[in-house]
């Protein structure tokens, strides 16, 4: 019989695993096991899906000639020992390697009537979504087109693009977000309140600093209650409060978790055999929930499997975050606060159009940067970033860079 890799989970690690597994020229027989009916696709492009410019087949993932892709096939047991899984539907397979691309779960917040008020279902009220696949993309949709009022409750970066959707089709739009200014954890206030000056030119309200603690309403939502006693009328709800790693499977087959499954530089877990990459993998402490590095982990694990990889070893990642929709575009990276030890900020305002743009300096050195309104050095600034480049003389040419 042929070695087998088992890949717990179809979605954008383990289609990225697949894909450069066998480009370089693994013959192992893959397969991914998928919770979803579909094979992989693109989770960074819903909010495109839910304003139709994106039709669902159209961001599909690659995920290599050869691959078997069992969708609505969860893994929901797994035996590190005799290397076997069990399926949701009743039945086992073995496996010669398992990479765990389990991904994560959306936090629902411990709001009172955010669930159907017989409770028989266990559901969350009518009017009120999560969004975190295409099944969810679809009901939102079905959903939007007969809504008056929405409210997003975060203002993360899942938050705004869900908000920029909803207000693209139509709907008047207001985010509740807990932190002080939007996507707090990886702008800075400045840019978050530019940010939420670009939402508002397209029809967003944003309530930062402010928690939301009960939904109204009986059989479908009415409103959300804001800790402070105020009331936001909607017949539709977005909860976009982050997600959680889906670590269960990993936890119960006594494999080592903490926030995520614990992988070291080779990105194998505790167990023989056992690998994670993507959202539900901890490497030296962090879980990064971006697509970036889930796919530098996916290409390296797939290298090392494939045996093309040598001795190479996962020592981290250095991510940016990026949206590009219409006027509303930013990206983010690395460390962007005002008081870092040992370095020096260079800022660029332009309110009249709009724009914001930081560089964090240690020495010729990039650290961390910000562009909001205009991402002409997005590409310039990634790559200095990324490989430690020691910048121009004058850094300022990297910020007026017109490529």
């Amino acid at each position: 019989m042929s070695r087998r890799i088992a890949v717990a989970g179809a979605g954008m690690a383990a289609a990225r695993f697949a894909q450069q597994y066998r480009a370089h020229g693994g013959d192992a027989e893959v397969v991914l096991y998928g919770a979803e009916p579909r094979g992989p696709y693109n989770r960074v492009l819903l909010a495109d899906v839910l304003t139709g410019r994106h039709d669902p087949e159209a961001i599909a993932l690659p995920h290599g000639a050869g691959t078997i892709v069992r969708g609505g096939c969860e893994v929901v047991g797994l035996d590190p020992v005799e290397r076997r899984l069990r399926l949701s539907g009743g039945e086992s397979a073995g496996y010669d390697e398992l990479v765990l691309a389990t991904g994560a779960n959306p936090v629902l917040p411990p709001l009172r009537g955010l669930y159907e008020p017989d409770g028989q279902k266990g559901g969350l009220k009518e009017g009120v979504h999560a969004f975190r696949t295409l099944a969810d993309c679809a009901r939102l949709a079905e959903d939007a087109a007969g809504a008056e009022r929405a409210v997003v409750i975060g203002g993360g970066v899942l938050g705004v693009s869900a908000a920029r959707a909803l207000a693209a089709l139509g709907l008047p739009v207001e985010i509740v977000h807990q932190a002080p200014y939007l996507i707090e954890r990886h702008l800075d206030e400045r840019a978050g309140n530019a940010l939420r000056g670009h939402l508002a030119a397209l029809g967003v309200e944003t309530y930062p600093g402010n928690r939301a603690r009960a939904l109204r309403g009986g059989a479908r939502v009415t409103g959300v209650e804001l800790a402070g006693g105020y009331l936001l009328d909607a017949d539709l709800v977005v909860l976009a409060c982050g997600v959680r790693p889906r670590t269960g499977l990993a936890a119960a087959a006594g494999i080592t978790v903490r926030k995520g499954v614990v992988v070291d530089d080779r990105l194998a877990a505790s167990a023989p055999g056992v690998y994670a990459i993507g959202d539900c993998a901890e490497h030296r402490g962090t879980v990064h929930g971006l697509a970036g590095p889930a796919w530098e982990q996916a290409d390296l694990l797939a290298a090392r499997l494939a045996g093309a990889g040598g001795d190479v070893r996962y020592t981290g990642s250095r991510p940016m975050t990026r949206l590009t929709a219409g006027v509303l575009e930013y990206a983010a990276f690395g460390e962007v606060g005002e008081d870092i030890p040992g370095t020096d900020v260079l800022r660029l305002v332009d309110p009249t159009r709009g724009s914001y743009k930081k560089l964090v300096l240690r020495g010729d050195r990039l650290v961390g940067g910000i562009l909001l309104g205009d991402l002409a050095a997005a590409g310039d600034l990634a790559r200095a970033y990324e490989r430690d480049d020691p910048l121009p003389e004058d850094p300022l040419d990297l910020l007026t860079s017109t490529r």
